[in-house]
């Protein structure tokens, strides 16, 4: 099959292209003898790439339409165009005079799990490059941008050289790009990101940038990216990267210290990828499914649900939303629903060709109507939440009154208390002023989801504590337009808390 969508195939306007031609010959003093462009499209790169007056270029495209049109639009004997998958190739073994090489390009917008959906062959060979372990090779931690896999791959072709590799890119690959030349210790001058409008230049609404990077002969790293906007490269804009062996979404921001290990245990919401049958909202009394259907059922294993898009209160204990939680644990066997529940059972096995239909490898060999995110955890009174995509996070209190454990799904991040007190002094500090403020600093709020597990789980309570007066409690409290209720003797209780190392749940 072919299409834009497929090849994620966003061409470059000639005038964008060379703009950054221009950026590199004029502002970066780039002299290369030799350009490659490894995924070409209609040449718009390697046009504009002839203002360098190099000695060889090479444009790679997969798309043998593509090609012609190169040829046609680009008459010089300097140019060669290939039609080849990338993925199979190396541009390197081509280069005849490799004194400087830049590699230059805009490689395709599309993740691998939407090649897959659409049954595309437009793929890398399946590997888990990143060496992920455990549940994150599997799941959604391993998809990634198309985009980021060429860029690595010329990196990791170009190592060692000082080739410079100029790609645009979505910001989050740039940033990903950016951990990879660090945590695999590749040897560079330096790293810049320039910011530039999507939607001015493709017609799109996404964050992208021109990803320009030094790579070296030298053994020599950039702990620091340094990020400009493409209109304005005079000066820097702002600056990520690590400091104390920690990684920082903006170096310059004067925000509390609180980085550190979370003494709690940050959890996702359950999985499920059948929203038509297992989530259900309450109508006039009556539960209805996704399919519009009245649904029936004993309320054993039904559990009032928060989703992401629902984390608009500090406190929540009223719900509209329901799902079906079949299992305790992940993997555990479903069949005891039968007799335990028999309308569920029954409802389930009405619908079970939607379960057969998930796409996730997840559920390959598992029992019927499984699920993850899954745990003795999912199964505690109070929680504090929330949403993974909100730019300004706000930290839930979650409880039902009738002391159902509340579920929430797997966009949503938890923790969990024994008691409402507790869970309310938590949900103060993490919505006070100082933490908001380091949270944003560790954050990239033009992210997808902005707040994952993995930045949840650097913030101290330890550290909080130590800097947190009871008024400063009090302060975000008025401003969430709450009562008064936190108390010096609950806050002490908090910290002993802390201090006996009770708040781990596993």
């Amino acid at each position: 099959m072919s299409g834009k969508r497929e090849y994620g195939d966003y061409q470059t306007p000639v005038e964008f292209a060379e703009k950054v031609c221009a950026y590199l010959k004029d502002f970066r003093h780039i002299e290369p003898s030799a350009i490659v462009e490894p995924t070409c499209g209609i040449g718009g790169f390697l046009k504009s790439s002839l203002l360098f007056n190099a000695s060889e270029y090479y444009g790679i495209e997969i798309n043998p339409e593509y090609c012609d049109i190169c040829r046609n639009e680009i008459q010089d004997d300097r140019v060669k165009i290939i039609n080849s998958d990338f993925f199979a190739f190396s541009s390197k073994a081509l280069i005849q005079d490799k004194r400087q090489i830049l590699v230059i390009g805009n490689p395709p917008w599309v993740t691998n799990s939407t090649l897959s959906a659409l049954g595309s062959d437009n793929l890398p060979l399946k590997a888990n490059f990143k060496g992920l372990k455990g549940i994150d090779a599997i799941t959604g931690a391993s998809n990634f941008d198309i985009c980021e896999y060429i860029i690595l791959q010329l990196i990791n072709e170009y190592r060692n050289t000082n080739t410079v590799i100029s790609m645009l890119c979505k910001t989050s690959v740039a940033r990903n790009v950016f951990k990879e030349l660090k945590r695999n210790y590749i040897n560079f001058l330096s790293c810049d990101m320039l910011e530039f409008d999507a939607a001015k230049v493709f017609g799109i609404n996404a964050s992208a940038c021109v990803l320009v990077i030094q790579l070296s002969e030298k053994e020599v790293s950039s702990d620091v990216c340094n990020v400009y906007d493409f209109e304005k490269l005079e000066t820097v804009k702002s600056q990520f990267g690590y400091a104390d062996g920690q990684f920082y979404s903006n170096l310059d921001a004067e925000t509390e210290n609180y980085d550190g290990h979370c003494c709690f245990e940050w959890r996702q919401g359950v999985k499920h990828d059948c929203s038509k049958v297992m989530e259900l909202t309450m109508r006039n009394g009556t539960l209805q499914n996704g399919q519009k259907e009245n649904v029936q059922i004993e309320d054993d294993i039904v559990f009032p649900l928060i989703k992401s898009s629902m984390f608009k209160a500090p406190i929540i204990h009223n719900f509209s939303k329901y799902v079906i939680v079949t299992q305790k644990k992940a993997r555990e066997e479903t069949g005891h629903l039968e007799k335990e529940v028999p309308k569920t059972w029954e409802y389930l096995c009405d619908n079970i060709e939607l379960f057969k239909n998930r796409k996730s490898s997840i559920y390959r060999g598992a029992p019927p109507f499984s699920m993850f995110g899954v745990g003795d955890y999912s199964y505690s009174r109070f929680k504090v939440g929330v949403s993974g995509f909100y730019k300004q996070p706000l930290f839930s209190v979650l409880y039902s009154d009738d002391e159902k454990p509340v579920m929430t799904d797997d966009t949503s991040y938890f923790i969990c208390f024994d008691s409402y007190d507790m869970a309310y002094v938590a949900m103060l500090l993490l919505n006070s002023e100082k933490v908001q403020g380091f949270l944003t600093s560790i954050a990239f709020l033009d992210a997808k989801r902005p707040y994952t597990k993995k930045v949840l789980e650097r913030v101290d309570f330890g550290k909080i504590v130590e800097s947190l007066t009871i008024e400063e409690l009090a302060d975000t409290e008025n401003k969430l337009n709450l009562s008064s209720y936190v108390t010096v003797p609950m806050y002490d209780g908090f910290k002993g808390l802390l201090e006996l190392g009770q708040l781990r749940f596993s």
